[in-house]
């Protein structure tokens, strides 16, 4: 940036627009502004950050006048997590925004033709809805400027939250948050004021020295919840830890833990051990169960999910006829979910673990009209599998944030599927792949899905039916 525009300030700019980030868009001498916490309708002064050949990036320094949008956030860390970042945008805004993110997407894109996006399905809860926290211990959590100026230097600065964004080493430490159901919170702060009393050091992610590293809650619409612990070396102040745990809450119906002594935090590769309780909780999606360990994939919104899936089984409208596959099948959710509908249903998953999860969430649940295989989609999905298997009559794809791979849109259109489903987390990717499947698809609706509210995030399920020839 250069030094003339530093500490540049504009007045009265005036919020028009809001990306697909978050951050409001006013225009200044010809030039893009995007302002954080700014949304339209807002009239503010801000200081430039940042400056760049077509845009600048801003930072409110006061509110002229407020959009009616506007409302008071509830967190007390807003503007600093960064976690729920529209917590100011009022709820019904935010529902029209995501409709905007992917009706932007698909068109300036995907340069997709369609007769309308339905208004977004929002969720009845818009904090405390997620069933799954993963927070992280540091020794070296994050200090404002006024505790910069204040502390000591041999101040203690352990504390349990979320990564700072753009600085790894650092974590906010939280005493509440409204992501999740209560005992949460009191089971993280539990955590931190008994490892502090305890003496374990809190981790140095870059130094690789210290022994709590991370927590994991997870919870269930039927009350099971779950913690699970990452300790670099495990020992008996961390078992008098997980004693404490087990003594003082009675909530908690799977206690387990792990040793990590790599220099990531992914505990997929690593033995999972139960110190009371059982090694899963139990969640329930209409009449259907689904086990769910501290590795399973799960939506993190299970009230939102159950919204989602019933959409899905509305749309596919099976008569218990159709042989369905279900690519990027996760843990069978999906699948399990429209089974009882369908002849058979046909998953395939790249990730293994995730796969043992779906065969048994079927067997739970007596589903006998599933088959789970665990690979990559793009090299599984051939016509030999498909000879195998039976033409589908319905595909129901829902892929990660990048999409499927070329090659699997091409084999699709190959294969034909009268009938595709398609479930999309990444407005971006949805937008490129339809731009290759219309080439054989009609887009027949675009519903977009609210299953993180406070965040960009979006869902959006497309119904796409193969032309007519």
């Amino acid at each position: 940036m250069s030094s003339k525009n530093k500490f540049k300030s504009i007045e009265n700019l005036e919020i028009t627009a809001i990306s697909s980030e978050g951050k409001g868009i006013g225009r200044h001498e010809g030039k893009v502004i995007f302002v954080d916490y700014a949304l339209p309708g807002d009239i503010v002064d801000v200081q430039l950050k940042r400056s760049h050949k077509k845009y600048e990036q801003a930072s409110i320094l006061s509110i002229r006048q407020a959009s009616p949008n506007r409302v008071n956030p509830y967190c007390d860390y807003f503007g600093t997590c960064g976690g729920c970042k529209v917590q100011h945008f009022d709820y019904p805004g935010q529902m029209e925004w995501k409709r905007q993110i992917v009706s932007d997407a698909l068109t300036k894109i995907g340069h997709l033709e369609y007769n309308e996006i339905l208004p977004t399905i929002g969720g009845e809860q818009i904090n405390r809805y997620r069933n799954k926290l993963d927070y992280a211990a540091s020794n070296k959590r994050w200090l404002s400027s006024e505790e910069i100026s204040s502390l000591p230097p041999d101040a203690d600065r352990s504390g349990i939250g979320f990564h700072i964004a753009g600085m790894f080493d650092k974590v906010l430490d939280i005493e509440t948050c409204h992501h999740m159901n209560e005992p949460a919170n009191d089971i993280k702060n539990a955590i931190r004021s008994k490892a502090k009393e305890l003496n374990i050091p809190f981790f140095d992610i870059r130094n690789q020295t210290g022994n709590l590293r991370n927590i994991l809650l997870r919870n269930s619409s039927i009350g099971e919840f779950m913690v699970c612990i990452s300790f670099f070396d495990y020992n008996d102040s961390c078992h008098q830890l997980m004693q404490y745990l087990a003594d003082s809450f009675s909530e908690i119906t799977s206690l387990l833990y792990t040793q990590n002594n790599k220099k990531n935090d992914v505990i997929y590769d690593l033995d999972i051990h139960t110190f009371k309780g059982k090694n899963h909780i139990i969640e329930q999606l209409g009449d259907l169960q689904f086990k769910i360990g501290p590795k399973s994939f799960f939506q993190t919104n299970s009230k939102q999910c159950l919204v989602l899936y019933n959409k899905i089984k509305e749309l596919a409208n099976l008569t218990k006829t159709e042989t369905v596959y279900d690519l990027y099948t996760g843990v069978g959710s999906i699948g399990i979910f429209v089974a009882s509908e369908a002849k058979k249903v046909v998953g395939i998953e790249l990730i293994e673990e995730a796969i043992v999860d779906a065969k048994m969430n079927a067997a739970l649940n007596q589903i006998e009209n599933t088959e789970f295989y665990a690979s990559d989609t793009r090299n599984l999905l051939n016509r030999d599998f498909v000879a195998k298997h039976g033409r589908p009559d319905l595909i129901i794809t829902d892929p990660p944030r990048a999409g499927m791979h070329p090659d699997v849109v091409h084999t699709l259109l190959e294969i034909e599927s009268p009938h595709m489903i398609y479930v999309s987390c990444n407005p971006v990717t949805l937008a490129q792949d339809l731009s290759l499947l219309i080439e054989k698809y009609e887009i027949q609706s675009i519903q977009p899905f609210d299953l993180f509210p406070q965040t960009a995030h979006i869902e959006t399920i497309v119904d796409l039916k193969l032309k007519s020839k």
